[in-house]
Protein backbone atom coordinates (compact mmCIF):
# COMPACT_ATOMS: atom_id res chain seq x y z
CA UNK A 1 0.00 0.00 0.00
CA UNK A 2 2.94 2.21 -0.27
CA UNK A 3 1.59 3.87 -3.75
CA UNK A 4 -1.35 4.68 -1.83
CA UNK A 5 0.11 6.59 1.37
CA UNK A 6 2.44 8.29 -1.27
CA UNK A 7 -0.73 9.24 -3.31
CA UNK A 8 -2.43 10.26 -0.28
CA UNK A 9 0.42 12.76 1.29
CA UNK A 10 1.23 14.26 -2.34
CA UNK A 11 -2.41 15.12 -2.91
CA UNK A 12 -2.38 16.67 0.96
CA UNK A 13 -0.15 18.87 -0.47
CA UNK A 14 -1.85 19.82 -4.07
CA UNK A 15 -4.86 20.65 -1.81
CA UNK A 16 -2.69 22.12 0.78
CA UNK A 17 -1.02 24.62 -1.85
CA UNK A 18 -4.37 25.50 -2.97
CA UNK A 19 -5.85 26.80 0.43
CA UNK A 20 -2.62 28.24 0.96
CA UNK A 21 -2.93 30.39 -2.27
CA UNK A 22 -6.40 30.76 -1.03
CA UNK A 23 -5.20 32.55 2.14
CA UNK A 24 -2.54 34.67 0.49
CA UNK A 25 -4.82 36.37 -1.35
CA UNK A 26 -6.48 37.78 1.63
CA UNK A 27 -3.10 38.54 3.29
CA UNK A 28 -2.51 41.90 4.19
CA UNK A 29 1.35 41.27 4.72
CA UNK A 30 2.27 40.57 0.95
CA UNK A 31 2.15 44.22 0.09
CA UNK A 32 5.08 45.06 2.68
CA UNK A 33 7.04 43.22 1.24
CA UNK A 34 6.38 41.97 -2.44
CA UNK A 35 9.75 40.04 -3.19
CA UNK A 36 9.15 37.41 -0.15
CA UNK A 37 5.41 37.44 -1.19
CA UNK A 38 6.36 36.65 -4.80
CA UNK A 39 9.17 33.74 -4.11
CA UNK A 40 5.96 32.17 -1.72
CA UNK A 41 3.24 32.71 -4.59
CA UNK A 42 5.66 30.77 -7.12
CA UNK A 43 6.60 27.93 -4.40
CA UNK A 44 2.93 27.02 -3.90
CA UNK A 45 2.32 26.81 -7.68
CA UNK A 46 5.60 24.61 -8.17
CA UNK A 47 4.82 22.86 -4.99
CA UNK A 48 0.76 22.13 -6.01
CA UNK A 49 1.03 21.25 -9.42
CA UNK A 50 4.24 18.68 -8.75
CA UNK A 51 2.24 17.53 -5.89
CA UNK A 52 -0.38 16.96 -7.81
CA UNK A 53 1.12 15.23 -10.86
CA UNK A 54 3.43 13.27 -8.61
CA UNK A 55 -0.54 11.57 -6.92
CA UNK A 56 -1.68 10.39 -9.91
CA UNK A 57 1.86 9.14 -10.51
CA UNK A 58 1.83 7.23 -7.45
CA UNK A 59 -1.33 5.67 -7.65
CA UNK A 60 -0.54 4.91 -11.83
CA UNK A 61 2.84 3.19 -10.42
CA UNK A 62 4.00 0.59 -7.68
CA UNK A 63 6.10 2.71 -5.45
CA UNK A 64 6.48 0.06 -2.60
CA UNK A 65 9.91 0.52 -1.19
CA UNK A 66 10.99 2.51 -4.16
CA UNK A 67 9.48 5.81 -4.29
CA UNK A 68 7.52 7.64 -7.04
CA UNK A 69 10.98 8.72 -9.25
CA UNK A 70 11.90 5.15 -9.29
CA UNK A 71 7.99 3.58 -9.97
CA UNK A 72 8.00 5.69 -12.73
CA UNK A 73 11.21 4.40 -14.66
CA UNK A 74 10.26 0.75 -13.57
CA UNK A 75 7.19 1.49 -15.09
CA UNK A 76 8.63 2.68 -18.38
CA UNK A 77 11.41 -0.53 -18.24
CA UNK A 78 8.29 -3.05 -18.25
CA UNK A 79 6.75 -1.09 -21.18
CA UNK A 80 9.97 -0.78 -23.30
CA UNK A 81 9.93 -5.05 -23.05
CA UNK A 82 6.28 -5.04 -24.01
CA UNK A 83 4.60 -6.12 -20.50
CA UNK A 84 1.46 -3.51 -19.31
CA UNK A 85 1.40 -4.96 -15.61
CA UNK A 86 3.05 -7.09 -12.94
CA UNK A 87 2.81 -10.28 -13.19
CA UNK A 88 -0.37 -12.31 -11.17
CA UNK A 89 -1.86 -8.89 -11.15
CA UNK A 90 -5.81 -8.10 -10.82
CA UNK A 91 -6.93 -6.60 -14.19
CA UNK A 92 -9.06 -3.94 -12.04
CA UNK A 93 -5.81 -2.88 -10.34
CA UNK A 94 -3.97 -2.24 -13.98
CA UNK A 95 -6.96 -0.72 -15.47
CA UNK A 96 -6.50 1.90 -12.55
CA UNK A 97 -2.79 2.31 -12.76
CA UNK A 98 -2.95 3.05 -16.34
CA UNK A 99 -5.69 5.44 -15.84
CA UNK A 100 -3.98 7.15 -13.53
CA UNK A 101 -0.71 6.76 -15.21
CA UNK A 102 -1.97 8.35 -18.40
CA UNK A 103 -3.87 11.24 -16.09
CA UNK A 104 -0.73 12.28 -14.76
CA UNK A 105 1.25 12.64 -17.95
CA UNK A 106 -1.58 14.27 -19.61
CA UNK A 107 -1.31 16.96 -16.74
CA UNK A 108 2.50 17.28 -17.33
CA UNK A 109 1.85 17.94 -20.81
CA UNK A 110 -0.89 20.16 -20.68
CA UNK A 111 1.19 22.34 -18.12
CA UNK A 112 4.20 22.08 -19.75
CA UNK A 113 2.23 22.89 -22.95
CA UNK A 114 1.05 26.09 -21.76
CA UNK A 115 3.70 27.44 -20.28
CA UNK A 116 5.95 27.00 -23.76
CA UNK A 117 2.84 28.83 -25.58
CA UNK A 118 3.16 31.34 -23.27
CA UNK A 119 6.50 32.28 -24.05
CA UNK A 120 6.68 31.67 -27.55
CA UNK A 121 3.35 33.83 -27.71
CA UNK A 122 5.67 36.69 -25.85
CA UNK A 123 8.56 36.24 -28.26
CA UNK A 124 6.95 36.40 -31.14
CA UNK A 125 4.78 39.97 -29.57
CA UNK A 126 8.30 41.54 -28.82
CA UNK A 127 9.83 40.60 -32.16
CA UNK A 128 6.88 42.21 -33.64
CA UNK A 129 6.99 44.65 -31.71
CA UNK A 130 10.74 45.69 -31.94
CA UNK A 131 10.15 45.41 -35.76
CA UNK A 132 7.54 47.69 -35.60
CA UNK A 133 9.69 50.74 -33.24
CA UNK A 134 12.77 50.06 -35.79
CA UNK A 135 10.61 51.86 -38.32
CA UNK A 136 8.14 54.14 -36.04
CA UNK A 137 10.40 55.11 -32.87
CA UNK A 138 12.75 57.80 -32.87
CA UNK A 139 15.06 58.70 -29.15
CA UNK A 140 14.01 62.10 -27.92
CA UNK A 141 16.52 63.90 -25.44
CA UNK A 142 13.53 64.41 -23.06
CA UNK A 143 13.49 60.76 -22.38
CA UNK A 144 16.78 59.29 -22.37
CA UNK A 145 17.64 55.26 -23.05
CA UNK A 146 14.10 55.58 -24.07
CA UNK A 147 12.12 55.33 -27.66
CA UNK A 148 9.58 57.57 -28.30
CA UNK A 149 6.61 56.81 -30.46
CA UNK A 150 4.38 59.27 -32.32
CA UNK A 151 1.12 58.58 -30.54
CA UNK A 152 -1.59 60.95 -28.84
CA UNK A 153 -2.30 58.54 -25.68
CA UNK A 154 0.00 58.41 -22.44
CA UNK A 155 1.44 55.12 -22.82
CA UNK A 156 5.11 53.75 -21.48
CA UNK A 157 6.50 49.86 -21.23
CA UNK A 158 9.16 47.87 -21.47
CA UNK A 159 9.85 45.00 -23.92
CA UNK A 160 12.38 42.67 -22.07
CA UNK A 161 15.13 40.58 -23.40
CA UNK A 162 18.32 40.75 -25.09
CA UNK A 163 17.50 43.80 -26.53
CA UNK A 164 15.47 45.19 -23.94
CA UNK A 165 13.88 48.36 -24.90
CA UNK A 166 11.58 51.15 -22.89
CA UNK A 167 9.14 53.29 -24.97
CA UNK A 168 7.12 56.19 -24.50
CA UNK A 169 4.56 58.24 -26.40
CA UNK A 170 4.31 61.39 -27.09
CA UNK A 171 1.22 61.99 -25.39
CA UNK A 172 3.74 60.74 -22.16
CA UNK A 173 5.94 63.56 -23.18
CA UNK A 174 3.21 65.75 -23.17
CA UNK A 175 1.61 64.80 -19.64
CA UNK A 176 4.01 64.29 -17.13
CA UNK A 177 6.74 67.00 -15.90
CA UNK A 178 10.48 65.96 -16.37
CA UNK A 179 10.69 64.69 -12.83
CA UNK A 180 7.69 62.31 -13.01
CA UNK A 181 8.86 61.10 -16.13
CA UNK A 182 12.24 60.44 -14.80
CA UNK A 183 10.29 58.37 -11.93
CA UNK A 184 8.08 56.44 -14.76
CA UNK A 185 11.87 55.58 -16.64
CA UNK A 186 12.91 54.40 -13.15
CA UNK A 187 10.29 51.88 -13.18
CA UNK A 188 10.63 50.51 -15.99
CA UNK A 189 14.38 50.30 -15.85
CA UNK A 190 13.33 48.19 -12.68
CA UNK A 191 11.14 45.61 -14.50
CA UNK A 192 14.03 45.47 -17.39
CA UNK A 193 16.96 44.65 -14.30
CA UNK A 194 14.83 42.40 -12.55
CA UNK A 195 13.23 40.01 -15.63
CA UNK A 196 9.83 40.52 -14.07
CA UNK A 197 8.80 39.21 -17.10
CA UNK A 198 9.62 35.79 -16.26
CA UNK A 199 7.78 36.05 -12.92
CA UNK A 200 4.91 36.89 -14.41
CA UNK A 201 5.06 34.06 -17.68
CA UNK A 202 3.64 31.24 -15.31
CA UNK A 203 1.10 32.50 -14.16
CA UNK A 204 -0.09 33.60 -17.11
CA UNK A 205 0.10 30.16 -18.85
CA UNK A 206 -1.73 28.83 -15.42
CA UNK A 207 -4.36 31.91 -16.55
CA UNK A 208 -4.54 30.53 -20.32
CA UNK A 209 -4.70 26.93 -18.92
CA UNK A 210 -7.67 27.64 -16.51
CA UNK A 211 -9.47 30.69 -18.22
CA UNK A 212 -12.59 30.07 -16.27
CA UNK A 213 -11.06 29.55 -12.54
CA UNK A 214 -11.59 33.16 -10.39
CA UNK A 215 -9.01 31.82 -8.34
CA UNK A 216 -6.11 31.68 -11.14
CA UNK A 217 -7.56 34.97 -12.56
CA UNK A 218 -7.41 36.78 -9.15
CA UNK A 219 -3.97 35.32 -8.17
CA UNK A 220 -2.61 36.49 -11.59
CA UNK A 221 -3.76 39.92 -11.09
CA UNK A 222 -2.36 39.70 -7.65
CA UNK A 223 1.19 38.94 -8.51
CA UNK A 224 1.23 40.95 -11.05
CA UNK A 225 0.34 44.11 -8.72
CA UNK A 226 2.98 42.71 -6.79
CA UNK A 227 5.74 43.02 -9.29
CA UNK A 228 4.67 46.36 -10.23
CA UNK A 229 4.62 47.49 -6.29
CA UNK A 230 8.50 45.67 -6.49
CA UNK A 231 9.19 47.62 -9.56
CA UNK A 232 8.60 51.11 -7.59
CA UNK A 233 10.46 50.30 -4.82
CA UNK A 234 13.54 49.31 -6.92
CA UNK A 235 12.78 52.78 -8.94
CA UNK A 236 12.15 54.74 -5.32
CA UNK A 237 15.74 53.20 -4.52
CA UNK A 238 17.34 54.09 -8.01
CA UNK A 239 16.31 57.73 -7.48
CA UNK A 240 17.31 58.61 -4.35
CA UNK A 241 20.80 56.75 -5.15
CA UNK A 242 20.90 59.46 -8.61
CA UNK A 243 19.51 61.91 -6.56
CA UNK A 244 21.59 62.15 -3.57
CA UNK A 245 18.37 62.07 -1.45
CA UNK A 246 18.26 60.23 2.02
CA UNK A 247 16.18 57.56 2.72
CA UNK A 248 13.22 59.35 4.21
CA UNK A 249 12.89 61.83 1.46
CA UNK A 250 9.39 61.20 0.21
CA UNK A 251 10.26 63.58 -3.54
CA UNK A 252 11.04 60.47 -5.76
CA UNK A 253 7.81 58.59 -4.46
CA UNK A 254 5.52 61.90 -4.71
CA UNK A 255 6.77 62.13 -8.59
CA UNK A 256 6.12 58.39 -8.96
CA UNK A 257 2.41 58.56 -7.50
CA UNK A 258 1.55 61.74 -9.14
CA UNK A 259 2.67 60.06 -12.72
CA UNK A 260 0.58 57.49 -11.64
CA UNK A 261 -2.49 59.54 -11.28
CA UNK A 262 -1.71 60.91 -14.05
CA UNK A 263 -1.40 58.15 -16.36
CA UNK A 264 -4.83 56.93 -14.66
CA UNK A 265 -6.86 60.19 -15.52
CA UNK A 266 -5.43 60.39 -19.14
CA UNK A 267 -7.75 56.90 -19.60
CA UNK A 268 -6.21 53.15 -20.26
CA UNK A 269 -2.55 53.08 -21.30
CA UNK A 270 -2.09 50.70 -24.28
CA UNK A 271 1.03 48.34 -23.88
CA UNK A 272 1.72 45.54 -26.83
CA UNK A 273 1.48 41.96 -25.68
CA UNK A 274 4.91 40.82 -23.80
CA UNK A 275 5.51 44.36 -22.56
CA UNK A 276 5.22 45.57 -19.55
CA UNK A 277 3.51 49.19 -18.78
CA UNK A 278 4.28 51.62 -16.26
CA UNK A 279 -0.12 51.39 -15.13
CA UNK A 280 -2.30 48.28 -16.95
CA UNK A 281 -5.28 48.98 -18.80
CA UNK A 282 -8.61 48.62 -16.52
CA UNK A 283 -5.82 49.35 -13.33
CA UNK A 284 -8.14 51.88 -11.27
CA UNK A 285 -7.89 50.20 -7.95
CA UNK A 286 -4.34 49.18 -8.64
CA UNK A 287 -3.16 52.45 -9.23
CA UNK A 288 -5.18 53.73 -5.84
CA UNK A 289 -3.32 50.69 -4.45
CA UNK A 290 0.21 51.81 -5.38
CA UNK A 291 -0.38 55.21 -5.09
CA UNK A 292 -1.40 54.64 -1.46
CA UNK A 293 1.79 52.32 -0.97
CA UNK A 294 4.42 55.22 -2.30
CA UNK A 295 2.81 58.25 -0.60
CA UNK A 296 2.11 56.34 2.70
CA UNK A 297 5.00 52.71 2.69
CA UNK A 298 3.73 50.08 5.17
CA UNK A 299 6.73 48.72 6.90
CA UNK A 300 8.51 46.02 5.30
CA UNK A 301 8.75 42.70 7.41
CA UNK A 302 11.14 42.15 9.78
CA UNK A 303 14.64 40.26 8.47
CA UNK A 304 13.40 37.23 10.75
CA UNK A 305 9.74 37.13 9.02
CA UNK A 306 11.73 37.10 5.55
CA UNK A 307 13.75 34.48 5.92
CA UNK A 308 11.09 32.81 7.22
CA UNK A 309 9.29 33.13 4.01
CA UNK A 310 12.12 32.20 2.14
CA UNK A 311 12.60 29.24 4.15
CA UNK A 312 9.05 27.80 4.02
CA UNK A 313 9.11 28.60 0.36
CA UNK A 314 11.83 26.14 -0.29
CA UNK A 315 10.99 23.60 2.29
CA UNK A 316 7.87 23.73 0.70
CA UNK A 317 9.51 22.55 -2.86
CA UNK A 318 12.18 20.41 -1.43
CA UNK A 319 9.21 18.33 0.31
CA UNK A 320 7.64 17.81 -2.47
CA UNK A 321 10.84 16.58 -4.27
CA UNK A 322 11.56 14.40 -1.19
CA UNK A 323 8.08 12.66 -1.68
CA UNK A 324 8.60 11.86 -5.17
CA UNK A 325 12.41 10.50 -4.94
CA UNK A 326 12.59 8.85 -1.56
CA UNK A 327 11.05 5.38 -1.13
Amino acid sequence: MGELADATLLAAVAVGSVRGASALLCASWPRRSPAAAILLWQALGLAGGLAAIGAFFAVGVNTEGTGVATGLLTVARRMANGQLASVGQPPLITLVQITCLAAGITLLAILWWVLIMAFAAVLHARRRQRELLALLAHGDPKAPGALVVDHPAAAAYCLPGIRSKIVVSVGTLDLLAPAELAAVLAHERAHLRARHDLVLIPFTSLRRALPRSRMVAQAHRTVALLVEMMADDHALRALRVLGALPARELLPARELAKALLRFGAAGTSYAPEGALAVVSPAAEGEITARVSRLLEPPPPLSRAAQAGVVLASAALVAGVLVLLVVP
